[in-house]
C-alpha cells in the first residue's frame, strides 16, 4: 500500500523520474486510483529515453511505451499529462549515470512544489533532504510473468522466436529432449510484450538485474532465470532464450571418490571446471563454492550474468558492472580463500584468472570445452608453458551432470615420449588421470611450436618385445615395464649384484635400439 500526501483543494502535480517510467509502475498507480491529477514528464526524461532507444537499449523503449500508456489513460480522463522543463544539454545525457538527469528532474519538481515519483532510493533520500514531497516506489515482487508460463518442473530452457512455435528443452543436463510447446507461431508483438514485462520486473525486483543492454541484445537475470533477448539488426528477428537450473546439488550428491575430496580440501587451488554447454558445469561450481563455505573458507564469485544460487555468505560480483581492474583490486585487498570465475570467455577473463591465481588466491574457473584437454589448451597461447602447472593443478570435466574425468598437472624435465635422442630432454607438462595416475598427455615446446601429445597406453612393438626378451634372458628375476620410450627394470634386492654385472650388456642394447633403461631395486 502506497501512502500519498493528502491532496488539497488544488490539483496535485506529479513528476516521475526515468526509473519509474522504465519500470512501468506509474500507469498501474493511475489505474488503481493512487495517482490522480496532473503528471508532468520532464524533457530530460524524454531525451534520456530517446538516447537509450537510439542505442538499441530496451530500457529506452520500455520507458517510451510507458509514456504512451499514460497518454492513453489521459485520453480516458483518468489523469492529465504535460511536458515540462528545459531540454538537457548533451553533457547532461552523457553524465546520466552520475545523476545529472536525476538532478534536473528533482530540481524541477522542487521549484514547482510537485510530488517526485521515483523508484531510486538515493533520489528519494536526496529529495526528502531538500524538504520535497516524495512518492517512493520500493522494490517488490511481482505476479507471475508470461515468461514463467512456458516453464514446468521439467523445463531447462525455453526458446521463443518470432514466426515459429515456442520450444523448450526438457529433462536434465546431458539427457534432454527438444519439444514444441504449441503449434501457433509467435508474433513480434508477443515477444516485445514479454521482453517489456521482464525488463520492468528486473528493474522492480531485488533479485532482478539488467546485466547487459546493447543495441540488438539484452541479457537479464531475474531470480533463477537467465534471459537473453536478441532483435534486429543483430538477429533477423526477435528471439528470447530463458534458462533456469533444475536442480541445486551439494558436493556430497556427486559421490566423489575420497581421493578427489582430499585433493579439493588439501591441494587444489587452481581448479578448472570444464564441459560442453548444458552439461552442469555451473551447478557443480555452485556446489563446490558452498562446500568451501561450509568448511569455513571465504568464497566470492565473478559472474556475468549472476545466475548462481548461493547463500548470502558468498558475495557475487558482476563482471558487467565492474572492470577487470576493479575486480582485481577488490579481490586482492579482500583476500578470499577461493574465487569462482563463472563462464570464462575472452583474454581479459583468462588474464584476470591468472593474475589472481599467481597472487595466491584459490581460483575455480568454469570454461566451455568438448574434452578435458581442450580446457588446458585454452591457456597455452595465453601464458608461458612453464607457468601452467602453477596456474592450473586440477581439471574437472563434467559430462551429463557428473564428474567424468579429473586431470592433475605436473612439471618435469624429461625426454618426451617418442623421442630417442637424450639431448632432446626438455621441460614437459605431464597431464595425468588423477584417479589412476596414468599419463595421458605431454605438453612441451618443439622449436617454436607448443606440442600437446596424447600418450595413452604404449603398445609393444616388435623391437620392444625384443628388449623385454633380452632383459628377461640376462636377468630372469627382473620385472620389465615399458613407459613410453623408457624401460624400467625392477629387480629383487638379492638379485641386484647379478644385475649390476650385466649392466654393460644392457647399455649396449640401450644405445643400439635408442631407448632408456632404468633400474629399480626392491
Amino acid at each position: 500500500m502506497y501512502t500519498l500526501p493528502v491532496a488539497g483543494v488544488k490539483e496535485e502535480v506529479y513528476v516521475p523520474d526515468t526509473s519509474v517510467l522504465i519500470e512501468g509502475v506509474v500507469s498501474k498507480l493511475v489505474r488503481q486510483g493512487k495517482i490522480k491529477g496532473r503528471i508532468i514528464i520532464h524533457r530530460a526524461v524524454l531525451a534520456e529515453l530517446e538516447h537509450q532507444a537510439n542505442q538499441g537499449r530496451m530500457t529506452g523503449f520500455a520507458g517510451l511505451e510507458e509514456i504512451i500508456r499514460l497518454r492513453e489513460l489521459a485520453s480516458q480522463g483518468l489523469v492529465s499529462i504535460d511536458i515540462g522543463g528545459e531540454k538537457p544539454r548533451a553533457s547532461d545525457i552523457r553524465m546520466a549515470h552520475a545523476g545529472a538527469i536525476d538532478a534536473l528532474i528533482r530540481d524541477y519538481a522542487y521549484e514547482n512544489n510537485a510530488i517526485l515519483v521515483t523508484g531510486d532510493k538515493v533520489q528519494a533520500e536526496v529529495a526528502r533532504a531538500m524538504g520535497m514531497r516524495v512518492l517512493y516506489i520500493p522494490p517488490m515482487h511481482r505476479e507471475r510473468l508470461k515468461l514463467e508460463e512456458f516453464f514446468d518442473e521439467e523445463t531447462m530452457s525455453i526458446h521463443l522466436k518470432e514466426g515459429t512455435p515456442p520450444k523448450a528443452k526438457k529433462g536434465r543436463p546431458g539427457e534432454w529432449k527438444f519439444v514444441e510447446l504449441g503449434s501457433r507461431p509467435m508474433s513480434r508483438e508477443e515477444l516485445e510484450e514479454i521482453t517489456r514485462e521482464v525488463i520492468e520486473a528486473a528493474k522492480r525486483r531485488p533479485d532482478g538485474f539488467i546485466e547487459i543492454d546493447r543495441p540488438g541484445s539484452t541479457i537479464i537475470q531475474l531470480g533463477e532465470y537467465r534471459i537473453v533477448v536478441t532483435r534486429p539488426p543483430l538477429s533477423e528477428g526477435w528471439e528470447i532464450t530463458a534458462v533456469r537450473p533444475l536442480v541445486k546439488l551439494r558436493l556430497e550428491d556427486y559421490n566423489l571418490p575420497s581421493k578427489l575430496i582430499a585433493r579439493l580440501e588439501e591441494r587444489a587451488e587452481g581448479i578448472l571446471i570444464a564441459g560442453a554447454p548444458g552439461m552442469g558445469k555451473t551447478t557443480f561450481a555452485q556446489a563446490l563454492a558452498e562446500y568451501y563455505m561450509r568448511k569455513g573458507k571465504i568464497v566470492k564469485t565473478i559472474e556475468s550474468p549472476r545466475d548462481m544460487r548461493l547463500p548470502p555468505e558468498i558475495t557475487q560480483y558482476s563482471k558487467t558492472y565492474g572492470t577487470s581492474e576493479e575486480l582485481h583490486d577488490i579481490l586482492l585487498l579482500s583476500r578470499p580463500d577461493y574465487t569462482v570465475f563463472d563462464e570464462m570467455r575472452n583474454d581479459e577473463d583468462f588474464n584476470l584468472y591468472v593474475d589472481l591465481r599467481l597472487a595466491g588466491i584459490g581460483m575455480i574457473g568454469v570454461v566451455h570445452a568438448t574434452t578435458p584437454i581442450d580446457a588446458i589448451q585454452r591457456f597455452i597461447r595465453r601464458v608461458e608453458l612453464g607457468m601452467i602447472p602453477s596456474i592450473i593443478d586440477t581439471v574437472i570435466f563434467i559430462e551429463k551432470g557428473r564428474v567424468s574425468k579429473v586431470y592433475e598437472l605436473q612439471m618435469t624435465v624429461k625426454l618426451p615420449t617418442g623421442l630417442r635422442e637424450a639431448e632432446l630432454a626438455r621441460p614437459v607438462v605431464e597431464v595425468r588421470d588423477f584417479l589412476t595416475g596414468q599419463l595421458e598427455y605431454e605438453i612441451y615446446t618443439f622449436g617454436e611450436q607448443t606440442m600437446v601429445v596424447p600418450v595413452g597406453r604404449v603398445k609393444r612393438s616388435a623391437i620392444e618385445s625384443k628388449i623385454v626378451k633380452e632383459i628377461e634372458r640376462l636377468i630372469p628375476e627382473a620385472q620389465v615395464e615399458l613407459t613410453g620410450n623408457t624401460v624400467i627394470v625392477t629387480v629383487p634386492r638379492d638379485a641386484a649384484k647379478v644385475a649390476m654385472r650385466r649392466v654393460k650388456k644392457l647399455k649396449k642394447l640401450e644405445r643400439k635400439l635408442g631407448v632408456n633403461i632404468r633400474f629399480r631395486v626392491e
